[in-house]
């Protein structure tokens, strides 16, 4: 039975992709669930199919979570009887979800892509163009793009650091597919650094490395994820650290990620942290509510034909702030579970279908810690929230506070005029609007507020 981009089981599949990363960690998903495909569902049988790369693949995740798997799908499709994983990927479909890029003209002279893609090959869905960018994400999705368009670079390499699902990996794989585009007959080499490592270690016992330092070291554009993977690794490090210099020396471009910056890392040795600092350090962000709320959008555009009315979309993008991966799988769900259930979509079947997501976010944020995180963050006395000044330095720390309190709590503006020296309801409404003016017109005072978000809400 062929399915569509709106089909109840493609939704499914990509929220149980999304559930198999959490469970089973980056690491083995990368390693050998991330290439598996939906290849069909037979409606009759009640089957599912997925496939891998490879026989080898395939034998393993069938051995080690074809039993995870039925029990995932039958969790989204209570109708599913057997999930057949099998090797082949000729007749895969493409990835879920992809967000259709915008046509950009091609230079006249622009050929087919010649070069080649080593290591983990490039998902079609992450683009620029399906990358929605905000504040939090910004100047690593510029820098991204800088390396990407081929011209001269002003910093080499690039380190974006960050947590989990809040899109390293896709823009990883969008710098792969724009550069390839620009200089198609380029070679890309794309591993993670735990690859590099096991891959190193094979040609030293082989007496090989010769082949391997080669093959490494000719990438035009040398791509390394979760580079904290080698840390205590020396022999490792050695080698990464030469093939770093070799790479850099040589024009060629390099990219790393990692999950903290480079200050932060530990077990990795001071040559390769300095090496990493020369270059561009960009930090992707937890995304913000606005950004969430993009995200949110951006997804339904791809789906015209589902209604998500606009105070759910609020509801998901405020209660759901761990990470940009969690967000998307969970409006998949409640998309699924509306389509089986032939149900409308409203905040009330969201909380239904979405009580264990939602408990686990669930975490209630306080006025006084509100009102502690602002005044460290302004370096005033928390005294001075219910203080009487009027002064600058203390009067603008309290409207942001009073601001967060309407944003981040369900108290009501008098409570919350309440909380802050027994103030009228109507100095609330002054202050929450002042801080809404003067987020579009001061951009200092933005990052302030938005700093703020983010360390509540984490």
């Amino acid at each position: 039975m062929p399915v569509t981009i709106d089909d109840p089981v493609e939704l499914a599949w990509e929220s149980i992709r999304t559930g198999l990363r959490r469970d089973c960690g980056a690491r083995t998903f990368d390693n050998w669930l991330k290439p598996s495909r939906l290849a069909g569902y037979d409606e009759d049988e009640a089957t599912v199919r997925i496939a891998l790369p490879s026989e080898f693949m395939a034998n393993w995740v069938d051995t080690h979570y074809a039993e995870r798997l039925l029990h995932a799908w039958r969790a989204h499709l209570p109708q599913v009887r057997r999930v057949v994983v099998t090797a082949g990927v000729d007749s895969l479909k493409p990835a879920l979800f992809t967000v259709a890029p915008v046509a950009s003209p091609e230079p006249e002279e622009a050929e087919e892509p010649t070069g080649t893609v080593e290591g983990i090959q490039l998902e079609a869905r992450y683009t620029f163009d399906s990358f929605v960018t905000g504040k939090p994400n910004e100047v690593a999705y510029n820098a991204a793009r800088t390396v990407a368009e081929g011209g001269a670079l002003t910093f080499n390499p690039l380190f974006l650091h960050g947590g989990t699902g809040l899109g390293k990996t896709h823009l990883m794989h969008a710098i792969g597919h724009e550069y390839r585009r620009r200089v198609p007959k380029a070679k890309i080499v794309y591993m993670s650094a735990e690859k590099f490592m096991f891959e190193f270690v094979g040609a030293l016992r082989a007496k090989d490395t010769h082949n391997f330092k080669q093959r490494l070291r000719s990438a035009d554009l040398l791509m390394i994820d979760d580079v904290q993977f080698i840390a205590g690794k020396d022999s490792t490090q050695e080698e990464f650290f030469h093939t770093m210099n070799e790479i850099i020396s040589a024009g060629k471009r390099l990219v790393i990620t990692a999950d903290r910056s480079p200050q932060d890392l530990e077990g990795i040795e001071a040559r390769i942290l300095s090496r990493l600092s020369w270059g561009l350090v960009a930090d992707v962000n937890p995304a913000d509510f606005e950004l969430r709320l993009n995200i949110i959008q951006r997804k339904l555009e791809s789906m015209p034909h589902v209604a998500v009315p606009q105070d759910v979309q609020l509801f998901l993008a405020k209660r759901i702030a761990s990470n940009v991966r969690e967000l998307e799988g969970a409006l998949n769900r409640v998309i699924a579970y509306a389509m089986l259930n032939n149900r409308p979509i409203d905040v009330a079947f969201v909380e239904e279908t979405l009580t264990d997501v939602l408990r686990a976010h669930q975490r209630r944020i306080t006025i006084d810690e509100i009102q502690r995180k602002v005044s460290d963050h302004f370096r005033i006395r928390q005294a001075e929230m219910t203080s009487a000044r009027r002064a600058r330095e203390v009067a603008r720390p309290r409207q942001i506070a009073m601001y967060l309190a309407k944003q981040l709590t369900p108290r009501s503006l008098p409570e919350i005029g309440r909380r802050f020296g027994g103030r009228d309801h109507t100095t609330v409404i002054h202050a929450v609007r002042q801080i809404e003016k003067l987020r579009k017109a001061d951009a200092e005072l933005d990052a302030d507020v938005r700093l703020l978000l983010r360390q509540l809400e984490a």
